[in-house]
């Protein structure tokens, strides 16, 4: 499937191993993790997006890696997911974009995996609720992040961050976060999270 322009509007939130808050934001990835290496879950909903003539409105995907060491060192080993709901010309496409072959955000974490593992088809569920989000991936992965609460019992947001995602994230944390399949296995729970609005292109 030839890269075509492409744009999505939606929610992306991730869950990762580091502790509250990630350095990561702070240093364009160059820090090292918390804990020395990099875990995490990324999900994704698309209220709106296409590519090219493909419509992909509705569609859910994710993404899941690891680095040996700081993010920006690369050496990773990443895995995409794609909607089952999905049909052929939308799944590759989902794929071209979360794969990070299509240019666009995505196409920054890229350099960052040495090891791309088989693109998986799933029923992916994502719901975002208030200062909640959840994605489930029955067999494979459950996440639940929540905002960290600040002033008020609001949500705490960090402005201008280097996340290739985006640049306003709310501080949050994996109230249960696992992940199993391939040859990845950890458990996030109690560490850090984010989540935003994400309105990307490749343009």
């Amino acid at each position: 499937m030839a890269n075509e322009s492409w744009r999505i509007e939606g929610e992306y939130f991730e869950s990762c191993n580091c502790e509250l808050l990630c350095p990561c934001l702070f240093t364009q990835a160059k820090a090292r993790p918390t804990e020395g290496h990099c875990d995490v879950v990324l999900g994704f909903h698309i209220n709106r997006g296409t590519y090219g003539k493909t419509d992909l409105s509705g569609l859910n995907a994710a993404q899941a890696f690891i680095t040996p060491g700081p993010m920006s060192q690369g050496g990773g080993t990443g895995a995409v997911y794609v909607d089952s709901r999905a049909n052929a010309e939308q799944r590759a496409a989902l794929e071209a974009i979360f794969a990070g072959q299509a240019g666009g955000p995505p196409s920054l974490l890229a350099p960052m995996i040495a090891h791309r593992l088989p693109t998986k088809t799933a029923r992916i569920e994502f719901s975002a609720s208030g200062d909640t989000r959840k994605l489930a991936i029955a067999g494979i992965t459950e996440v639940t992040v929540q905002g960290v609460a600040g002033r008020d019992g609001k949500t705490v947001w960090l402005d201008n961050v280097t996340h290739p995602f985006s640049g306003r994230l709310a501080a949050a944390r994996g109230t249960q976060s696992h992940f199993k399949d391939h040859s990845l296995n950890f458990d996030n729970s109690g560490r850090n999270g984010h989540f935003s609005a994400i309105n990307w292109s490749n343009a």
